[in-house]
């Protein structure tokens, strides 16, 4: 299924950015495989398949926007953008595009990549 598929649920303002984190995260994570999974709701990215292999997740609501950090809990956080109940992944919430386009969100997915090498060696 596609990532059309799973925002064209939402509101135009959602969706759009929606789209928009979609693009941050292709252009901070080069090279990034896409995965919607739309029983989940879910757009996936990740450089392989499977858990081991994800970096990050989108997760849209009626409301905003997640980005959802495959074992968040471990990833450093100096600006404290991460939250969430879980003990292991962790989320920043994104209500307008000056959420997302960061320096520290884009150290978050860098800091998300260099885990992934590392679970990887």
């Amino acid at each position: 299924m596609s990532v059309d598929t799973i925002l064209f649920k939402y509101s135009d303002l959602v969706a759009e950015l929606g789209y928009k984190l979609r693009a941050f995260i292709m252009r901070q994570l080069p090279d990034i495989q896409e995965e919607a999974d739309v029983a989940a709701n879910i757009i996936g990215y990740g450089y392989g398949s499977g858990y081991k292999n994800m970096i990050c997740t989108i997760i849209p609501s009626k409301a905003m926007m997640k980005i959802g950090f495959y074992k968040g809990s471990e990833l450093p956080d100096p600006e404290g953008l991460l939250t969430g109940k879980g003990k292991v992944h962790k989320y920043v919430e994104v209500r307008k595009k000056e959420d997302f386009e960061d320096a520290a969100v884009a150290a978050l997915l860098a800091a998300g990549l260099k885990a992934w090498q590392e679970r990887t060696k």
